[in-house]
């Protein structure tokens, strides 16, 4: 990608529009461009990184494993959102970070960026804002664990916040637009596949959501956020 073209990508990003022109020509002076493959790793959990990782296209997930090797999916990020993994303490990565379709990332230079944004404080605004959103996604997380919300109002809650996140308005409701499965809806709840079916079969005798060909839509959002959030 050229100069011009990776200025473009940067600035189109949500999370810097705010910047000014002398910024982005900064970044763009010190990022690349990288495309990965489905299932390609972007890095391992414990490994040394110096890049900051912007992703421009696909998506990326993030996930950590247990003693047994299973996948826990924490996030799963797109299009303008940033990877900052050991940037700030320096330590090794605690997470693995890997294709969930093929994907572009913008890479910059961990020290650059750092410097970048010493020079310029809406820069580190952003990022800082873009930290503070992440922090509240793991906090509602937790409280979904936690053994007080029940299964299926835990996989109503992902299922509604998916569709948020990656939802195109069909005549049908709205349909979320990931290569979803059983197995990876699992890996993103921290539990068995056989346990994620049988709740969420709960849910599509209520048309709270449809499965169908490995498409997920939600027929009706505000009656599945009512779902989660109700009492009973």
């Amino acid at each position: 990608m050229m100069a011009a073209g990776l200025r473009e990508a940067i600035a189109s990003a949500e999370i810097f529009k705010a910047l000014g022109l002398e910024t982005l020509n900064d970044l763009a002076s010190f990022g690349a461009f990288r495309q990965f493959k489905k299932g390609e790793h972007v890095f391992y959990d414990r490994d040394s990184i110096s890049v900051v990782y912007l992703v421009s296209q696909g998506l990326v997930s993030m996930y950590k494993t247990n003693f047994l090797g299973e996948k826990r999916v924490i996030f799963i990020l797109g299009p303008g959102q940033l990877i900052m993994e050991g940037v700030a303490d320096k330590l090794s990565t605690s997470v693995n970070c890997e294709a969930f379709e093929d994907s572009g990332l913008i890479c910059f230079n961990q020290k650059k960026f750092l410097a970048a944004m010493k020079r310029d404080f809406e820069l580190t605004k952003a990022v800082m804002e873009s930290m503070s959103v992440r922090t509240r996604r793991l906090y509602r997380q937790l409280k979904n664990m936690s053994g007080s919300v029940r299964g299926d109002k835990r996989i109503a809650a992902k299922l509604w916040k998916l569709s948020r996140d990656h939802g195109l308005s069909t005549e049908k409701g709205v349909r979320i637009n990931l290569k979803l499965s059983v197995t990876c809806l699992a890996n993103m709840m921290g539990a068995k596949r056989e346990t994620i079916s049988r709740q969420l079969k709960v849910l599509m005798d209520q048309n709270l959501v449809e499965v169908r060909n490995g498409t997920f839509t939600i027929p009706n959002p505000d009656r599945l956020a009512d779902y989660f959030k109700s009492e009973s």
